[in-house]
């Protein structure tokens, strides 16, 4: 007897509610976005942030990464919206599924440093905050693909293989009924992750960015062997998709950021206390995540506070 996951009813990935109608890839999106906020939030007080300073912050972050994944995903996959049976009109509805996470992380950050500037706090030390649960938040994202029937793997007929209707599968691949659940790999992998930098954060008093660099690295080393079992449409590149390309490169960028803070940090750890009370007066701005406060159990950008949670 063979076992499979069944995908969701068709009917069940939207509903209606008079002339609303509500998608359930956004309601997901909606709930990874609220438990992102509550952990950030904690994390941030834990560091001696304000709680109010992350709703302010998360104005700028959320709608400019939501603008920035939808980009990157459009550009990346041109074939839907600009292909020969292609419409650009597509290409606005998000509800139907695809953000890519390259550019929700780049022009998420964009907005988070806008927003950390206008409310006066280290962008390192939010971004060190959030970094978990924006990796938690993706985790849920991915019942999203789950509900519209996208993003999965190849063929496969292991136990945990995903049951997916005729019309969602690819051409070339309507023979098949069982597929790759890519969103479940992708889901316990970034929480794994999640719950792995928390506790390296607490045990390895971990600051300055390097919480935010070590995910990066967590999730880049996930999704490139992800990203290779996936048969959605892609540009490719000698062979590989596009986001395969791209993990490598960010993979080894993040390894090198994380190294090289570390680096910077043992070494400013080695000098006279003279030379690191100088360094924190040229930079007031990053000797707390409060702008204008004194908050010493804060991470700054320089590396010279302790960790938080």
């Amino acid at each position: 007897m063979t076992t499979s996951i069944p995908s969701p009813p068709i009917e069940w990935s939207s509903f209606s509610i008079g002339p609303l109608t509500i998608h359930a890839y956004a309601l997901w999106i909606l709930l990874g976005i609220f438990v992102a906020l509550w952990l950030t939030t904690r994390r941030w007080v834990e560091r001696g942030g304000d709680a109010e300073v992350v709703g302010d912050i998360a104005f700028w972050a959320i709608p400019f990464g939501i603008i920035g994944g939808r980009i990157y995903h459009v550009i990346t996959t041109p074939a839907p919206y600009w292909g020969p049976d292609g419409n650009p009109w597509d290409a606005l509805k998000i509800w139907n599924g695809g953000l890519g996470i390259w550019g929700a992380v780049a022009l998420g950050a964009l907005g988070a440093w806008i927003g950390a500037r206008r409310a006066g706090v280290s962008f390192t030390a939010f971004a060190d905050s959030a970094a978990p649960a924006v990796l938690i938040a993706q985790a849920i994202g991915r019942m999203g693909n789950y509900f519209n029937q996208e993003l999965f793997g190849r063929p496969t007929d292991l136990p945990w293989a995903l049951e997916i209707d005729p019309a969602f599968r690819p051409d070339g691949y309507e023979q098949f009924a069982t597929f790759h659940p890519t969103f479940l790999y992708e889901l316990l992998w970034n929480l794994a992750g999640a719950a792995l930098i928390i506790y390296l954060d607490r045990r390895l008093k971990l600051y300055g960015g390097r919480v935010f660099w070590l995910y990066v690295m967590v999730y880049v080393s996930g999704r490139l062997w992800i990203e290779h079992v996936r048969i959605d449409d892609a540009v490719h590149i000698l062979g590989l998709r596009i986001n395969e390309w791209v993990s490598i490169i960010v993979l080894a960028g993040s390894i090198a950021a994380f190294a090289a803070l570390g680096w910077r940090q043992r070494k400013a750890a080695e000098r006279p206390d003279r030379s690191r009370l100088a360094a924190r007066a040229s930079h007031p701005e990053d000797t707390a995540v409060q702008g204008g406060k004194d908050s010493p159990d804060v991470a700054d950008t320089h590396g010279d506070g302790p960790a938080g949670a």
